[in-house]
């Protein structure tokens, strides 16, 4: 279906909501799930390492002129939806900066749970030509500059569908978007199909996440050679026990140069 169903370069800036749309709805800040989402809060002591992760992020980005930053894992459950949605929440804070946060990874979507959203139409509806954009199924976050689009339970075939000219269209409309906005793009792990390969070949950086006592040197470096030509961005340590500069906020963060000498 979806082959048939082209979006064309006039319609490019149609498909995603522009700021301030809420077409599905409005979330407020103080509904969010506790357990998921802190970014929000800058008085909050556990959004600390996500905003010293949007500092690094913002500067690299702003430098490069890069707009499309995908977070991955190589493997499931080490927590890359949950630091995607946290950096989201954190960019929400920027002045004069709207973020967008898409869930692409298709087969486990998790960011709709992380934000207490509930439907049944997503990004694949879309991929699959069920939908002819994403205003409708897009969500804003209350008193923060971030629009929302979720994926739900699909049965959609993911590697088809993101190989193909709708998401080549979407591609094209988050490039089309003004200046002063950002995409987070919460991707699928490397390692547990290629749809991750897929996406990292039309996005322009992506964040890696990595577990301690759970991901090893070997998975990282080659999840670094499986979305090359891709730029790691940096990577995120996840679960660190000895916190950030001997805090025990249960979060860590490295600049992708201090964790490629180790991997190395």
């Amino acid at each position: 279906m979806f082959e048939t169903n082209i979006i064309r370069p006039q319609s490019l800036t149609s498909i995603l909501p522009e700021p301030g749309q809420a077409l599905a709805g409005t979330i407020g800040t103080k509904a969010l799930p506790e357990e998921n989402i802190f970014g929000f809060n800058s008085r909050d002591q556990r959004s600390r390492p996500f905003n010293l992760l949007r500092s690094q992020l913002l500067k690299t980005a702003r430098s490069r002129g890069w707009r499309l930053i995908g977070v991955t894992s190589a493997t499931p459950r080490v927590g890359k939806s949950f630091i995607a949605s946290n950096l989201a929440a954190a960019l929400a804070r920027t002045p004069e900066l709207h973020t967008y946060l898409l869930d692409l990874d298709l087969r486990r979507s998790t960011i709709a749970k992380n934000f207490g959203l509930q439907g049944d139409r997503g990004i694949a509806d879309f991929l699959d030509g069920e939908i002819e954009d994403l205003r409708g199924i897009s969500w804003n976050v209350e008193a923060g500059a971030l629009t929302i689009v979720p994926s739900f339970s699909n049965d959609v075939a993911s590697a088809e569908v993101l190989a193909g000219p709708r998401m080549d269209a979407l591609i094209a409309a988050m490039r089309a978007l003004p200046e002063g906005m950002l995409c987070i793009l919460d991707l699928p792990p490397v390692f547990a199909n290629d749809d991750a390969v897929i996406i990292a070949q039309k996005i322009d950086a992506y964040i890696l996440v990595v577990q301690e006592g759970a991901t090893t040197v070997k998975q990282v470096r080659d999840s670094f050679n499986l979305l090359q030509p891709a730029p790691c961005l940096g990577t995120v340590l996840n679960h660190y026990n000895g916190g950030l500069m001997g805090d025990d906020y249960g979060y860590g963060y490295g600049q992708s140069g201090k964790y490629a000498e180790y991997y190395k």
